[in-house]
């Protein structure tokens, strides 16, 4: 038993906080084990994604917009999925720097207008200046809804770290024998 807890270890480990001890009894709202609901966008949230495109992935096992980021965030993973599927992987590459944005912290309320500002993955908010983006989010929705300077120089660093998205290879040019 964890005496500050009050919690009392039922699992083999002896940890009261292992999900062999029942999360739902830790903490009582919790459906499943692991209750991405609450924590992940749905695949719907995607700009340009089709509703056969959801189905698609979901019948390969993605159900969020994080399962979709870890499962193209390479290339290789990203063509594998392609042919399994049958969506380009170009599209997949596509979503996968939309799911990365909406890791961002703080940044989800203000991602339709920072899209339209022409950020669409993790390089293009790392190249951004923070007071030139911030200066251009103020002109569109004005001073009182913008974000504080400071909200977008957080963004931008945090575009280092959650940049893992791997960019496709370009395509060489093949020279034509005659």
């Amino acid at each position: 038993m964890e005496p500050a807890l009050g919690l009392q270890s039922v699992s083999a480990s002896g940890c009261v906080y292992s999900n062999e001890a029942g999360l739902q009894r830790i903490i009582p709202s919790a459906r499943t084990a692991y209750s991405c609901d609450a924590v992940y966008r749905t695949l719907e949230y995607l700009r340009g994604i089709s509703e056969d495109d959801v189905r698609r992935l979901r019948a390969r096992g993605i159900q969020h917009t994080n399962h979709l980021l870890h499962r193209t965030s390479l290339a290789i993973d990203r063509d594998r999925l392609s042919k399994r599927t049958g969506i380009s992987a170009e599209r997949l590459y596509e979503f996968s720097n939309q799911c990365t944005l909406l890791e961002v912290s703080g940044m989800e309320r203000f991602l339709p207008l920072v899209r339209r500002l022409g950020v669409s993955s993790m390089k293009a908010l790392r190249a951004q200046d923070p007071k030139d983006l911030h200066r251009k989010i103020v002109e569109a929705v004005g001073l009182a809804g913008a974000p504080s300077l400071s909200d977008v120089e957080y963004w931008i660093g945090q575009s280092s770290a959650l940049d893992i998205v791997e960019e496709p290879e370009p395509i060489k040019p093949r020279a034509v024998i005659r």
